[in-house]
């Protein structure tokens, strides 16, 4: 009967250790798919940003030829009028006024090219963003689909878990299982242990020499003093462990 119940508190906590790792990935499904749309939001609002900045760069474009295109028809008129000038007063006023529109329009040029410098590089970098967002996107799309899928075979063999240790549970009697789910509940993995050469597997100290004389004759199951893990005497591993 002890060795049953070695075996079935083994498998309990194999079976709890895979019910976590079920659990944590029902838990980190959804904040995965929940950070990949943050990230997607980041993306267009840094998307935003540069379709924004792409809009003002283009009606900065616009606004300059067409200011370009009235400047160089005022030059035109002006070497015109020039050409009628009747002294030489007027011709040199005349001559300051298309020095002032010529140097304007060269401004005005010069401002319109690193416009539309800035124009391309904003072209570029909006190509780049939609590149990654598109991935982005893709892979957003594939968690989506294979989320729900997920959560089903993991709720699936939660149920199956579940079953198995209710079978496991019946074996153990109600004050040791009692005392494994209170160890569970308050230290880390693992609960119940092997000894090998009187030293604990769950905290690596040596268990006085008379528990361990009691744990060799596989009476009853003991504790570490130690640690308080559940312990067995590494020659009385359970079958299911031998067979694995």
């Amino acid at each position: 009967m002890y060795q049953k119940q070695i075996e079935q508190l083994v498998i309990l906590q194999s079976v709890d250790d895979e019910i976590i790792g079920l659990r944590e990935e029902l838990n980190a499904a959804p904040r995965e798919l929940a950070e990949l749309e943050e990230r997607l939001d980041a993306f267009n609002t840094r998307m935003d940003a540069v379709n924004e900045k792409l809009a003002n760069l283009r009606e900065q474009q616009k606004r300059l030829d067409g200011e370009i295109e009235e400047d160089a028809g005022k030059v035109k008129k002006s070497k015109n009028k020039l050409m009628m000038a009747s002294n030489t007063k007027e011709y040199h006023a005349m001559m300051r006024e298309m020095d002032s529109l010529e140097k304007l329009n060269r401004l005005r040029e010069e401002e319109r090219v690193t416009v539309v410098e800035e124009l391309a590089r904003q072209k570029e970098a909006k190509a780049e963003l939609d590149g990654e967002m598109e991935g982005l996107r893709k892979e957003h799309e594939a968690k989506k689909a294979t989320l729900d899928e997920r959560v089903a075979q993991a709720e699936k063999r939660l149920e199956s878990l579940d079953r198995k240790r209710k079978k496991a549970g019946k074996v153990v009697p109600v004050p040791i299982l009692g005392r494994y789910e209170f160890i569970r509940s308050r230290l880390s993995h693992p609960v119940i242990v092997p000894v090998a050469d009187g030293i604990c597997g769950g905290c690596n100290i040596r268990i006085p020499p008379q528990s361990y004389n009691e744990l060799q004759k596989g009476k009853q199951i003991l504790s570490c003093p130690n640690c308080q893990r559940l312990i067995y005497w590494v020659e009385h591993t359970p079958e299911s462990l031998r067979r694995d």
